[in-house]
This record gives structure tokens, sequence and C-alpha cells, in this order.
């Protein structure tokens, strides 16, 4: 069984952003929640500096946007290969 590759790219596009925009709005509220995965970021995505203003949290949530939707493209395209070249094909369920 093949992965919908548009879809895949999508929900993780979704779900990175959603959590890197909540966890950065928890850490405007509780400063030390998620700090070093805030800092983490900060030190891969340019631009992004964890200072815990809404204009930061929203920049964090664009680049994980950008990174969850190549990261769930690149993971898609590579299991559909796998499972093209490998003949691994899920068997039908008995009935």
């Amino acid at each position: 069984m093949k992965f919908a590759i548009r879809p895949l790219a999508i929900t993780c596009a979704i779900l990175w952003s959603g959590a890197v925009f909540l966890c950065g709005i928890a850490n405007m509220c509780w400063p030390s929640y998620g700090a070093s995965l805030l800092q983490l970021l900060a030190s891969i995505y340019p631009g992004y500096d964890a200072s815990g203003s809404i204009g930061s949290v929203v920049i964090g949530a664009l680049y994980a946007m950008l990174d969850g939707a190549v990261g769930g493209l690149v993971f898609g395209l590579i299991y559909n290969l796998l499972v093209s070249k490998c003949g691994c094909h899920q068997s039908p369920a008995p009935e």
C-alpha cells in the first residue's frame, strides 16, 4: 500500500507547525516550558530567535510548516519507492 504524497505532506506540515506553535505559546505563558526545544529550533531556522514574542512564535510555526511539509514529502517518496522496489504488497483481509 502506497502513501498519497500530498495529504501526507500536508498532515506533517499541520502537525509539526501546530506543535511548534503550541510550544511557543506555552513558552510565552511559562518561560521555562519548551525552552530547550525552541532554542534548538532557533539554531536551525534562520531568522527565528525564540524570544517569546507572538511574532517569533508565528515565524517559528511558519518555518515548521515548511519543514514538516518537506519532511512528509521526502518520507512519502522514500516509502513509496521502497514499497515498489521490495514488492511489499499488503495481502487482502480474509473474509
